[in-house]
């Protein structure tokens, strides 16, 4: 019987369990697939703890790649043998094999493997929406400043890469020396090393007093004061994680006095809720990666059957890149 790993109750990576679960054919408008490689990221966590809450017992992952094994009724952009890969707003990737809505799963380029491919959908697609829909309202243009939070982390690595190539100037922040070189490395134009240095005075110093046009900002709680203070007029903070923990109340009328600012609570999921949508961002993300302009590095690799120690690892913030789960 396939495995899966399942959690019965919210609380820290010690609620991860290793089950045998069946599953069945595909009904109409979903798929079965058997999976190569599967990835790990935040929001994995914050089903795990509750933060983002599911009925439970649930088998966590957002993210996978692997072989179709038979397809229901009404699906017909998936045959059975055809590699495929997904970002899915239904959890249940941590498994050997799954039942799943095919909406968000697309066939997979022979030129990528199953371990990319499982590690470049959520955090491909959530860098491609940020910069390409989440946008100030003055828009951005080549030579434009922005700030991004976790810039080592696999959406941030990716972000880095995919801003250099539109021609913007990113910012980073990372923690630590090594960290934040690997950034430059892949294409930041700067970087602040937050454990060593203020982050907003050095933004405004980067940028000549100025500002950036855009925060995106995945951290959450102990950033978000700082990330509206690194703002331009009419600037735009794109809140999209909550690493840190989630961001308290506050008052929108200080939004006016910084400067008539902007703040979004972006999610991948709004972007990818229609088929049509999930492969056309899907064909640009691979075609970036095809072209070269973004490579998708994955700096652990961990056994299925492990997850916990990797959800520690993610959360001590002991992890670059992406990372992915073998089963």
């Amino acid at each position: 019987m396939p495995r899966a790993i399942q959690i019965s109750a919210f609380g820290g990576p010690e609620v991860l369990r290793s089950v045998d679960l069946p599953v069945g054919e595909p009904g109409p408008g979903q798929v079965r697939i058997r999976h190569h490689a599967c990835g790990l990221n935040f929001i994995d966590v914050y089903q795990r703890t509750g933060l983002y809450q599911n009925p439970l017992p649930l088998v966590l992952g957002m993210e996978g790649a692997g072989i179709v094994e038979a397809v229901g009724d009404g699906v017909s952009h998936l045959q059975p043998g055809d590699r495929a890969a997904y970002a899915a707003g239904t959890p249940g990737a941590y498994s050997e094999l799954r039942v799943m809505p095919a909406t968000q799963v697309v066939q997979l380029p022979d030129g990528i493997d199953f371990e990319t491919g499982a590690a470049m959908m959520l955090k491909g697609l959530t860098a491609q929406y940020l910069l390409k829909k989440t946008l100030p309202v003055e828009g951005l243009q080549p030579g434009d400043w922005v700030l991004f939070h976790a810039a080592a982390g696999g959406v941030g690595l990716i972000a880095c890469q995919w801003a250099r190539a539109l021609g913007l100037r990113l910012i980073g922040t990372a923690g630590g020396a090594a960290k934040c070189q690997l950034a430059l490395e892949h294409g930041a134009a700067a970087m602040i090393d937050y454990t060593r240095e203020d982050f907003v005075a050095r933004v405004k110093d980067i940028t000549g007093g100025r500002g950036v046009k855009v925060v995106y900002d995945s951290v959450g709680r102990d950033t978000f004061d700082g990330s509206l203070a690194c703002l331009r007029p009419f600037g735009l903070l794109a809140s999209f994680g909550n690493s840190s923990g989630p961001v308290p109340p506050f008052a929108i009328g200080t939004l006016g006095p910084k400067g008539s600012l902007y703040v979004t609570r972006a999610t991948l999921f709004t972007h990818i809720a229609t088929r049509e949508r999930t492969q056309e961002m899907a064909d640009e993300l691979f075609d970036v990666v095809a072209s070269g302009e973004v490579r998708i590095r994955i700096d652990q690799r961990w056994a299925l059957a492990d997850v916990a120690e990797a959800h520690r690892a993610l959360e001590a913030r002991r992890t670059t890149g992406s990372t992915v789960l073998l089963p």
